[in-house]
């Protein structure tokens, strides 16, 4: 199997990380990153650093390329982009991608795949979504800071979905905290009511998981933030469990005090954010499907000022 990690940020790199750790010495898969500048230059020097909770190692890709017609077509490939970047890179690897390539979106947001599957129309494209706390430490280096690095992807199909079972297999021998699912809506659903409102509030407030929690008006207006985002997702007809804002407030409170969401990174360090596949999303979803969302409504316009 020729296995491609697009995006060697701290999703891929963790995840890409095992992959290439695990098959360096297989005769059966390959394992290439499509990174670039000066990270890309720094993984083909000394290979991929990685710092994790776990311990730290090097991992060594079969292949570290900004140019992915220097390689062949590839049979599974794990998007780890942006989602800002998200078509030009999937234009840029659809030479590499045939009809049995499966393809996994590994990005913040829940319509992904809708969206990869209007630029690579023939290939056969599942969703994914991954817990993590990471991020690129230095050029060639990955700090993985928290989170249950739990990597779940599928669809909503309970008769196709076990025909996938072999990247199950091949997540799992890397010691990936992997799970197949044919409930993949609700999955990124429930990801999506923790991430999308702290990302929001975080970015706007520049406080940690930690101190949102410990601030009690902080913390009950994340717990309203996550109610409009399951009202939205209510009104699209993905039922949540009942408990699942609960849930995800629990998660808030076992996140490390200091640990800090990618979209307030990317803002501290005057990046371009993923705004639109986060906070406005839910406000554009709100507005089409007459579900109020005011909270998101008032962060979203104090980020694009």
């Amino acid at each position: 199997m020729r296995i491609a990690i697009v995006g060697i940020g701290g999703v891929g790199g963790y995840f890409g990380g095992k992959l290439a750790r695990e098959y360096e010495n297989s005769t059966e898969h390959e394992v290439i990153y499509i990174a670039r500048g000066e990270h890309l230059s720094a993984i083909k020097k000394n290979g991929l650093q990685l710092f994790t909770k776990e311990g730290d190692y090097i991992a060594r890709p079969s292949l570290a390329t900004d140019n992915p017609a220097k390689s062949d077509i590839f049979d599974i490939v794990f998007f780890c982009v942006k989602s800002y970047n998200l078509e030009n890179t999937a234009l840029a690897i659809k030479d590499n991608i045939n009809k049995n390539t499966v393809v996994i979106p590994l990005l913040n947001g829940v319509n992904i795949a809708e969206r990869l599957r209007a630029v690579l129309p023939h290939a056969d494209i599942l969703s994914g979504s991954a817990y993590i706390i990471s991020h690129i430490e230095s050029p060639g280096a990955i700090h993985q800071e928290d989170g249950s690095c739990k990597l779940i992807f599928g669809n909503d199909d309970q008769k196709s979905t076990q025909k996938y079972s072999y990247i199950l297999d091949i997540l799992l021998q890397s010691k990936i905290n992997a799970i197949l699912t044919d409930k993949i809506s609700e999955a990124l659903w429930t990801k999506y009511l923790l991430m999308c409102p702290l990302a929001s509030l975080m970015s706007a407030t520049g406080k940690t998981y930690g101190a949102i929690w410990a601030d009690s008006l902080l913390r009950n207006k994340a717990r309203d933030m996550m109610l409009e985002v399951a009202a939205v997702a209510k009104a699209r007809h993905i039922f949540l469990p009942e408990n699942t804002v609960d849930k995800s407030m629990e998660m808030l409170a076992g996140f490390g005090h200091n640990s800090k969401t990618s979209m307030q990174l990317d803002i501290e360090k005057g990046r371009q954010t993923e705004i639109d596949a986060l906070t406005a999303y839910v406000c554009q979803s709100g507005q089409e499907l007459s579900i109020p969302t005011p909270l998101h409504n008032e962060i979203y316009l104090q980020l694009k000022m």
